[in-house]
């Protein structure tokens, strides 16, 4: 019996508004390289969307009227993006420096925002976070390779 070969893709990103469209252009490229299929490339980019939106607003610079300079963005969180493929599965790993556990809150309908984690929650398989050390924290899911 053989199974497929893994394949591990890292991005590191700033914590800036910027870094969502980033790791969801990332994905795209990485899962479309890996010969992922349509509907997994699709759940996965959106799962990666939400986790790194939740990164960004940990640790990150959350203003998007205000233009820094390349001092200030030298000084701006980083967060990664891991994407990992093996055994018919597709992990998805963001890591960032808040120590602050995610939190999945039901919100109101006319809530803009606070609906991430339920979709991490009912798009994937599983999901959790752990503490990789002292600082900083990895929230990961897994999705079926379909």
């Amino acid at each position: 019996m053989t199974t497929a070969p893994q394949c591990v893709s890292n991005l590191q990103l700033a914590c800036l508004p910027s870094a969502v469209a980033w790791a969801r252009r990332h994905t795209r490229s990485v899962l479309t390289t890996w010969a992922i299929g349509q509907t997994t490339t699709d759940i996965a980019e959106l799962l990666v969307s939400e986790l790194v939106t939740n990164a960004v607003r940990a640790t990150g610079y959350d203003d998007t009227t205000t233009v820094l300079t390349y001092t200030q963005r030298a000084q701006v969180e980083r967060c990664s993006l891991t994407l990992q493929r093996g055994n018919g599965r597709l992990l998805i790993e963001v890591a960032d420096s808040s120590r602050q556990p995610p939190v999945r809150r039901d919100a109101p309908e006319d809530e803009e925002h606070g609906r991430g984690l339920t979709l991490v929650e009912r798009l994937s398989l599983r999901w959790s976070y752990y503490y990789p050390g002292p600082v900083g924290k990895v929230v990961w899911c897994e999705v079926a390779l379909i």
